[in-house]
């Protein structure tokens, strides 16, 4: 079975159920929103959101959209994450439930300023 691959984060919407597109475009736009100046764009097969490094990744399945802000804010967050599976990477929002934005808002301003640190060094 050959591999699909998407050149942008459009045809990656187009490609998904209707389901899973309106959920992964809730997500693409309240992200698009929060950080007007990232670069988004499609990296690693996965719409995601670069600002001074790589940001965000999320991607749609059949049960729940994949969220990967990398290691950092989900270590940092991890109390308020207990309701949702996670590993080292990555945390699985349930895609019939609603996102928690407040918390989405705080874990990527806490990677957009591990970004900012690490560019400094």
């Amino acid at each position: 079975m050959e591999k699909l691959v998407h050149d942008s984060i459009e045809d990656y919407v187009k490609s998904l159920t209707p389901a899973q597109s309106a959920r992964i475009k809730e997500i693409i736009d309240f992200l698009g929103a929060l950080f007007p100046d990232a670069d988004q764009k499609i990296s690693y097969n996965m719409p995601s959101f670069h600002l001074n490094g790589p940001l965000v990744y999320v991607a749609a399945y059949k049960n729940h959209i994949g969220f990967y802000p990398t290691p950092g804010p989900i270590n940092a967050f991890k109390d308020e994450l207990v309701d949702y599976k996670t590993s080292k990477g990555a945390i699985q929002f349930p895609i019939n439930k609603p996102f928690p934005f407040e918390l989405i808002e705080s874990m990527l301003e806490f990677r957009k300023k591990e970004l900012i640190h690490k560019k400094k060094k």
